[in-house]
């Protein structure tokens, strides 16, 4: 029997779990982010001469639209199934793809089939990625004690913006090497190989020391109880699935969750995706300082990712989100103008660092957030779909970006797009659950129907506290 709300107290079994979550989730955002900077110097000779500009941009949209298909199947999946199992089956599917696409023919062999190719095998991608950070981060939280759970979620998902900076050093380094020529005609393979190879690794990781989390294993036996009669023992969750997130109990943590990761995508897009583009067209940067560039803003933005999620256990989810959102607002738009037109590289550096920080850095206490608001029986449910579906609107801005720039203007709509991300992330933290910090040092499940302010599963005391006399409020598998 293992207490579930002291998890480390078995590091054998917690610590795989929380290094693979790290580990993990640098590798999957090494698939997310690759085309952004990989493909971009081999674009001519993977879409041909007459390729349109937003070419680069639509591959990027197809992994991000195959993204909520995927955290919607593989959620539900892995809320019924288990994570470790859920996890497994996605890293072999996105090892895959990027193994199709390391070896895809050119467009010399293929004319437009290499493009729409890329195009399908990344939005396949896109739903097993989705398939692993459903899975995998839900049980690096199941596996992390109260305390430690915001900066677990910090860690966790800086690895986006290391990854992001492991791309941009690693492409600057071969068309240093290879030149844009020999880069273009077979150097940008290396990295998709490379992603491929690691998601293996990882693989192997998963089958042999990774296990599925006590607080997996109580609602599996809740269940099980259920479905041979003896009610006594059901779990307090009702319907589970995703009719639960959209129209049943659970609604209103979705949609609230919704509308604040809606804020944070639109600020990713614009200080990440948008950023990069315009540096490439915009600001007169060669193309070699372009990734320079983005690699060093997305350190900083690591750094102080992780930082955010350890200081949101001290002052609260809710306080953190509401103070990043004000100042990605007010202070995020100015900050991209002075970016674009930057007069040399290290003022460039300097400006998309800053402004990074200032935005996508509220990431840090996400991980930790989304696995708070939802129960063991729809936690993946609600963490893949919540976190993978407000990403659709977002992630459409190279079709309705075009009929804002008439009205204000090139840079203008973007700076627009981004304080609008900004003020949303207010509004669904405004929205959200005033939990103070010690309210959040408690097991998963009990912070879940506590922010929903409904009446969770009984409680037990655990063996060890049990054996000293000492009172728990967590239950016990």
């Amino acid at each position: 029997m293992t207490s579930v709300s002291d998890p480390v107290s078995d590091p054998g079994l917690s610590h795989p779990a929380l290094r693979a979550g790290v580990v993990g989730n640098g590798i999957d955002n090494i698939h997310v982010f690759l085309p952004v900077t990989a493909l971009a110097p081999a674009m001519l000779v993977l879409a041909g001469p007459g390729a349109a500009a937003s070419t680069g941009a639509l591959i990027m949209v197809a992994m991000l639209l195959g993204r909520p298909l995927g955290g919607i199947i593989f959620g539900r999946i892995s809320d019924r199934l288990g994570r470790t199992r859920t996890t497994r089956i996605a890293i072999a599917g996105t090892a895959a793809c990027a193994l199709a696409i390391a070896v895809m023919p050119t467009h010399e062999l293929l004319g437009p089939g290499t493009v729409a190719l890329i195009l399908a095998l990344r939005f396949i991608g896109g739903i097993f990625v989705a398939g692993e950070y459903s899975a995998a981060i839900p049980l690096a939280m199941e596996w992390s004690s109260g305390r430690r759970r915001g900066l677990m979620s910090g860690l966790i998902l800086s690895m986006a913006p290391w990854a992001q900076a492991t791309i941009a050093f690693s492409v600057a380094g071969l068309l240093a090497v290879l030149g844009p020529d020999q880069y273009a005609a077979w150097g940008w393979r290396l990295l998709f190989g490379i992603g491929a190879g690691l998601s293996i690794g990882m693989l192997i990781y998963y089958r042999r020391h990774v296990v599925d989390a006590p607080v997996f294993h109580r609602h599996a036996h809740q269940v099980r109880a259920t479905e041979t009669g003896n009610q006594g023992a059901a779990p307090n969750a009702g319907r589970t699935g995703m009719r639960a997130l959209l129209m049943g109990r659970w609604a209103g943590a979705f949609w609230q969750v919704f509308a604040m990761m809606t804020g944070l995508w639109l600020l990713t897009n614009t200080t990440v995706l948008l950023l990069t583009e315009r540096l490439s067209t915009d600001s007169g940067l060669n193309p070699t300082a372009v990734p320079v560039v983005m690699g060093l803003a997305s350190v900083a933005q690591a750094i102080v990712m992780a930082v955010a999620g350890h200081l949101s256990t001290g002052v609260g989810r809710r306080t953190l989100f509401l103070c990043w959102g004000a100042v990605a607002a007010v202070v995020g738009p100015g900050l991209w103008w002075l970016t674009v037109h930057a007069a040399s590289w290290e003022m460039a550096a300097a400006g998309a660092a800053v402004l990074q920080v200032v935005t996508v850095s509220a990431y840090g206490p996400v991980a930790a957030y989304l696995s708070e608001r939802f129960p063991t029986a729809v936690r993946s449910t609600g963490y893949g779909a919540g976190y993978s579906l407000s990403l659709v609107l977002p992630a459409l801005y190279p079709f309705y970006l075009p009929w804002l720039e008439p009205l204000l203007g090139r840079h203008g709509s973007v700076m627009a797009l981004l304080s609008l991300g900004g003020v949303l992330l207010m509004i669904g933290a405004a929205l959200g659950p005033r939990l103070g910090p010690g309210e959040l040092d408690d097991d998963l499940d009990a912070v879940a129907y506590r922010s929903a302010g409904l009446a969770g599963p009984a409680a037990q005391p655990s063996p060890r506290m049990a054996s000293r006399g000492e009172p728990s409020i967590s239950s016990t598998t």
